[in-house]
């Protein structure tokens, strides 16, 4: 189910389904900021990552000795979520483990999703909490996809702007979604890149060290029409490789994909996040519409 808020700014939608912001739209331009997601380039608008950011290697997940069978970025996206709170300004929904999240992840959890409008301001709002009797080991991360161009133009035309001004360094996936080693640079003018035509065509670009907390989307003339701001320690971009999709995605994460040669269990996972029973913990990231 779909629920709304809206203030003089924007009307932003979210649904239970993966407790995923489907919708943000201009009130003075009708512009729509969202991907809208379909088949040919991508079904989903802006998934929550959970329990996992990336791929696994053997695409399985190893706990107290356990091999768990888990895909890219785990299973929360594609669960249904119950609205626990809602006002005219926010939503929030919940999802507990059961004996069918517990049969492929053995952790007793609760996730919270959460979002916020307070002007041209969208915060999303994760709230994991410690429900079990020992302590839980998870990833979480965010995969919100934006259109690009917004309405004219072409996506080669258009700018992404990175706040530390500096050139930034990332790495690339292999064939099994997994980190690879060696370090690439964009080398921005001014914290301005340029997105040229083949930019995804190696799939995700991998940005650690927490080289940004904000990044923005430009039009032709350097003009930047939506910021994700964020204080996560990596995050990634992305579009469909090699399909020209009209949406790029900025996506804080809190975790990411094994290394190549990665062989320790999900304790030994970098970025692991770690609760004790009964401790909880949040996180945050801001999508701002810029006026």
């Amino acid at each position: 189910m779909q629920y709304t808020l809206e203030n003089e700014y924007l009307t932003v939608t979210a649904g239970t389904s993966g407790a995923e912001l489907t919708g943000i739209r201009s009130k003075q331009t009708d512009a729509e900021y969202l991907w809208q997601a379909d088949e040919k380039y991508w079904k989903r608008h802006a998934p929550v990552l959970f329990p996992i950011v990336g791929s696994l290697k053997d695409k399985q997940l190893l706990i107290g000795g356990r091999a768990y069978p888990m895909g890219q970025h785990g299973f929360a996206r594609d669960m249904e979520f119950v609205l626990t709170e809602k006002t005219d300004s926010s939503v929030r929904f919940t999802l507990d483990s059961d004996d069918a999240t517990r049969a492929k992840y053995p952790y007793d959890f609760r996730l919270e999703i959460g979002y916020e409008l307070d002007g041209c301001d969208i915060r999303t709002i994760w709230k994991v909490t410690d429900t079990g009797s020992e302590d839980l080991h998870y990833q979480i991360g965010g995969h919100p996809a934006f259109n690009c161009p917004l309405t004219d133009g072409e996506q080669s035309d258009h700018y992404f702007l990175f706040d530390s001004g500096e050139p930034v360094r990332y790495r690339l996936l292999n064939g099994s979604g997994l980190l690879e080693d060696q370090v690439y640079t964009l080398e921005t003018e001014n914290g301005f890149y340029k997105i040229p035509a083949d930019m995804f065509d190696k799939d995700a670009l991998i940005i650690e060290d927490g080289q940004s907390k904000a990044v923005s989307i430009c039009t032709p003339d350097k003009k930047p029409y939506l910021t994700v701001l964020f204080d996560a320690p990596l995050y990634g971009l992305w579009s469909p490789a090699g399909k020209g999709a009209p949406f790029v995605c900025i996506e804080p994460w809190f975790g990411r994909a094994d290394r190549a040669l990665f062989a320790g269990d999900i304790t030994e996972r970098e970025y692991d996040q770690a609760l004790i029973p009964g401790e909880s913990r949040q996180y945050s990231y801001t999508i701002r519409i810029e006026k």
